[in-house]
């Protein structure tokens, strides 16, 4: 199965989709984790700000962040394999890298969506 890892700059929740400026890049960003994740891509999404053990523990984020600092963020792996950085990808990039049908509906897999958390700290 394949795993999609996105690794967020700091935002003051999990998805960045919560207090009275939402961008709208976020919140389309994270339908598009729902749809990916209903496509039978294993999604998850780290944020720095909550939780920076993700960050420290994965050999490939560390050393980009080390060498890059957090212009790198958002960092997006497939698999453990940088596919994007810097940037938040659409739809039709997050199919391309996981191999699926940009326009395929949003049909449930019976696999655990990723959450999204709404509120702020």
């Amino acid at each position: 199965m394949l795993k999609l890892e996105v690794f967020d700059p700091p935002q003051c929740c999990s998805t960045g989709v919560c207090g009275p400026g939402v961008d709208p890049k976020l919140v389309q960003f994270a339908a598009d984790l729902h749809w990916l994740a209903n496509q039978g891509v294993a999604v998850e999404r780290f944020n720095l700000a909550q939780q920076p053990m993700a960050f420290a523990a994965n050999a490939v984020v560390s050393a980009t962040l080390r060498q890059s600092g957090n212009e790198c963020l958002p960092l997006v792996l497939l698999n453990n394999a940088i596919v994007s950085r810097g940037t938040y990808p659409g739809r039709q990039e997050l199919a391309r890298f996981a191999g699926v049908d940009p326009d395929a509906a949003q049909k449930p897999t019976g696999m655990k969506l990723p959450v999204i958390q709404s509120g702020c700290c």
